[in-house]
């Protein structure tokens, strides 16, 4: 016989994915921008300003 569907068990999931798929883009961007300050230190080039943040 069939098991009945558990929507919550399913739904959780995909969110677990989600998180997993956002966690290693951030990964990813935070190596590139790692990558671009080493690249600059070794050029002897001062280093990027970041943008001031704004409030909301």
């Amino acid at each position: 016989m069939a098991r009945r569907p558990n929507y919550g068990q399913q739904r959780a999931e995909v969110n677990r994915g989600k998180q997993a798929k956002q966690e290693a883009k951030q990964r990813e961007r935070e190596e590139a921008v790692a990558r671009r300050k080493a690249e600059r230190e070794a050029q002897g080039l001062p280093p990027e300003e970041e943008p001031a943040e704004q409030e909301r």
